[in-house]
């Protein structure tokens, strides 16, 4: 009777597996059709009424690669990325396209962009407002980002419960050089220039005096930069009061921050979405097919303008490249450099037949070899006798300069960060770490470079002077590459510029770094001129890569219909907080990971990227599982 019994409860648990089983694999093929027989959606089409720019999530040059596998067993809410390309000319359509009456910014869960994104944002609604059209914002929490955006805007509406703050560049940089003390860390440290900060955190417990001196100097620059584009674009606005003295406005609202925006002139408006919503509906009438939606007044949503209007293919290619996010080896990307890729891109649209090659570089830099690797494609591209032209964005330093030197002329915005012409290399070793925990190191060597870099009985004189050595040899390299390009000497270089030195835009120009102030649109107008191209002659071709469709098909199941969020101005700055945080890991993981040669700038903000929820690893995590304390 027992081994009946137990029969029976196998054949039932086989039969479970068995169905468990043939449940995943028509559940795995039936994606795999659907992904194989996906094709993005082409009927987008634009109906008259308002444009709608909900900025959910965060505005950047080129969006990240998107693992489909992770994204499916993700728990998390995607954070989405916006190409600040796509939202400009959406924005800049709007202002000649006789369908839409008005564009709207949603505001309310948007996390940021970059100083140069929001500026050139700013610019395609001020296109709007010159065609006499009315722009209008919403958001539960300002600031200093959202409120940059909304400053152009005709109208604009703070939720009740939210408010405006305006917190200016700057923040916490973590420095790990007293717990490397603490747990007998030797970090091997071989850098470049007075200035070359990108090191310090790793052996130093703050700011060495010359670094405090250049980051502030850089921040300064942007803060006034940014004062400055909202004083213009919004003269009513107290933006600097508020930002000096943030306690007397609230405090004289009675704590009501709504109250203190309004105040200060930096809204026109309190109400809740629901509200603005009804305002926008009597300036573009009502939604006929979506009268419950939060969004029930006429609209098109910006990316469904994108799709359905696609721009001039006439006339010659000028080849568009884009070098965003942290510059490295082999294949990463989009939303990373990868070197390789990035060179594999350059290479296949050799054989095309380009007029002129445009550089779009976001980057605070990162593999010297990677960087080496990409200004080797841009150079094959210029042996072909067609211009080349570097637009920068928000950050172009260290290697994303590196990249630049190229160019035939860099276009740059005074908010842009650039410079910080350096290199340095880090490796932390356990010498005097593996005797606290009874392991005790011995050497035999048969040359002073025998197990070298030797990472638990440390480095050898000799090893250090190698290091040392290449370190410098890259570092006059670069310098010989910004000289020939900029015709500024080796030794002007290293006594008023280089020495990683960081520069925002305008005084970058006025020291030779940067030639002209303008966007990538501009730049590309240039590169047609110096190509001998007329208006309607030409047009941008963007070197990218093709995405596949299994991955647009999990983006399309997965992507919420809204970003999720808190609605106050807390939650709003919290969120920030947690992308800053995610750089500071990712800088500690780089040294634990992958030491190596690079010209990375630490006093650049990384270009704006949407946090990681799928890493589940604490900083904390991280730092354990890498060192086995």
């Amino acid at each position: 009777m027992k081994m009946a019994f137990a029969r029976k409860v196998w054949k039932l648990l086989v039969a479970i597996k068995d169905g468990l089983v043939l449940l995943f694999m028509l559940l795995f093929f039936g994606l795999l059709y659907a992904a194989l027989s996906f094709r993005p959606l082409d009927g987008a089409h634009v109906q008259e009424g308002a444009l709608l720019v909900a900025l959910d999530g965060v505005v950047v040059e080129e969006p990240e690669a998107i693992d489909p596998f992770s994204m499916l067993l993700s728990t998390g809410t995607p954070i989405r990325e916006h190409r600040a390309r796509d939202v400009i000319r959406a924005i800049e359509g709007a202002a000649t396209d006789d369908r839409i009456k008005a564009v709207v910014l949603d505001l309310d869960y948007f996390l940021g962009g970059g100083q140069v994104h929001m500026t050139e944002i700013g610019k395609a609604i001020d296109k709007v407002r010159a065609a006499k059209k009315p722009v209008l914002a919403h958001a539960y929490a300002y600031t200093g980002d959202g409120m940059q955006l909304a400053a152009h805007a005709s109208e604009v509406w703070v939720d009740p419960l939210g408010g405006a703050l305006v917190a200016g560049p700057g923040g916490t940089f973590l420095f790990y050089g007293d717990i490397a003390d603490r747990l007998k860390v030797n970090v091997h440290v071989y850098r470049t220039g007075e200035y070359k900060s990108a090191v310090e955190p790793y052996t130093l417990s703050r700011f060495s005096d010359a670094a405090r001196r250049d980051i502030e100097g850089t921040y300064g620059a942007l803060w006034e930069n940014w004062v400055d584009e909202v004083a213009k674009a919004r003269p009513k606005a107290k933006a600097r009061e508020v930002a000096l003295d943030p306690v007397s406005s609230i405090q004289a609202a009675g704590g009501d921050g709504a109250r203190a925006a309004l105040a200060a002139g930096m809204v026109d408006k309190i109400g809740s979405y629901e509200d603005f919503s009804a305002r926008v509906g009597e300036l573009v009438g009502e939604d006929p097919e979506m009268p419950e939606d939060a969004h029930s007044f006429a609209h098109t949503f910006y990316t469904d303008w994108v799709k359905a209007v696609a721009p001039s293919q006439s006339g010659k290619a000028i080849g568009v490249i884009t070098v965003a996010g942290e510059i490295v080896d082999g294949e990463a990307g989009p939303g990373t450099a990868g070197g390789d890729r990035i060179a594999a891109l350059l290479d296949d649209a050799l054989e095309d037949d380009l007029a002129a090659l445009v550089v779009r570089v976001d980057s605070p830099g990162g593999s010297v070899t990677a960087s080496e690797r990409i200004r080797q494609a841009i150079l094959r591209h210029k042996e072909k006798g067609i211009p080349v032209v570097v637009s920068m964005a928000n950050v172009a330093a260290s290697g994303g300069y590196y990249v630049s030197t190229p160019a035939d002329a860099i276009f740059a915005d005074p908010s842009t960060i650039t410079g910080s012409i350096g290199v340095f290399l880090a490796v932390p070793s356990a010498e005097n770490a593996l005797p606290e925990w009874g392991v005790t190191p011995d050497s035999i060597r048969t040359t002073p470079l025998s197990g070298q870099p030797d990472l638990f009985g440390g480095f050898s004189p000799q090893m250090d002077a190698v290091l040392q050595s290449q370190v410098e040899h890259s570092y006059d390299m670069f310098l010989g590459l910004v000289s020939d390009s900029r015709k500024i000497t080796k030794a002007k270089l290293r006594s008023d510029i280089a020495e990683g030195r960081t520069w925002a835009g305008g005084p970058a120009r006025q020291v030779g770094l940067v030639d002209r102030f303008g966007n990538l649109d501009d730049a590309l107008v240039f590169a047609a001129e110096k190509a001998g191209l007329k208006e309607g002659d030409w047009h941008a071709d963007f070197i990218q890569d093709e995405p596949d469709p299994f991955t647009a098909f999990v983006q399309s199941m997965t992507e919420p219909a809204e970003s999720s969020g808190d609605g106050d101005m807390l939650a709003v700055m919290m969120a920030r907080r947690d992308m800053a945080a995610g750089r500071a890991a990712g800088d500690l993981l780089a040294l634990l990971e992958s030491p190596r040669m690079q010209a990375r700038c630490m006093a650049c903000p990384a270009p704006f990227a949407a946090p990681d929820a799928r890493r589940g690893e604490s900083l904390l995590q991280a730092i354990v599982s890498r060192t086995g304390l």
